[in-house]
């Protein structure tokens, strides 16, 4: 029961990290936390160059999460577009304006979750928006 509960966490992230992507999202990471605390199994982390960006990432999530009939639970910070957080209880997905994220070092607080590598087609997306914008 557990292994199919997991598998539909990695897929409801990976649903994240695919609508963000879409909206251009880059430094996109996705933590597995399970071991580590009991309220979540995912962290999906991305980066906007602006709060319009931002808040324009947020809405392809839930857009793609409403798609799959899947309510988030909460959405805290949309207004403002520095971070937002997207609680869908298995997974949480942060999306930051770039200079936020680094205050907010989410990928050194959490140091110890796995790094869990994006499947080829989302890695390449990625990689290419990254060269795009370097």
């Amino acid at each position: 029961m557990r292994r199919v509960k997991a598998d539909q966490s990695w897929q409801k992230a990976l649903l994240c990290a695919q609508a963000a992507l879409d909206k251009k999202a880059y430094d996109l990471l996705i933590l597995e936390v399970s071991e580590l605390t009991s309220f979540t199994d995912y962290f999906v982390l991305c980066t906007g160059r602006s709060d319009i960006q931002v808040q324009a990432m947020c809405r392809a999530i839930e857009d793609a999460l409403a798609e799959a009939k899947i309510r988030p639970l909460a959405i805290e910070g949309y207004p403002h577009g520095q971070w937002v957080l997207i609680d869908c209880g298995d997974v949480v997905v942060h999306v930051f304006y770039e200079s936020v994220r680094e205050f907010y070092n989410l990928e050194g607080l959490w140091m110890q979750a796995v790094r869990r590598q994006l499947p080829e087609p989302y890695h390449s997306q990625a990689q290419d928006l990254r060269t795009a914008t370097a």
